[in-house]
């Protein structure tokens, strides 16, 4: 998701992806953590990348 698409998200809709990629982390972390393979070993990173590239838009929007 680049920084240009979440920009135009309404605030609902950012705080939704938000709250929805910070829950597939915490899924992905509890798995990697009891010892399974992620299905997809990049995809943390990604989720991490995601959810910074939304927190500085966000920071953007307030002020």
């Amino acid at each position: 998701m680049k920084a240009k698409s979440i920009r135009k998200m309404s605030s609902e809709e950012m705080k939704k992806k938000y709250n929805d990629l910070r829950e597939e982390l915490m899924r992905e972390r509890g798995i990697s953590a009891m010892g399974g393979a992620p299905p997809s070993p990049g995809k943390i990173e990604s989720l991490r990348r995601q959810l910074a590239r939304m927190e500085t838009v966000m920071r953007e929007i307030e002020k």
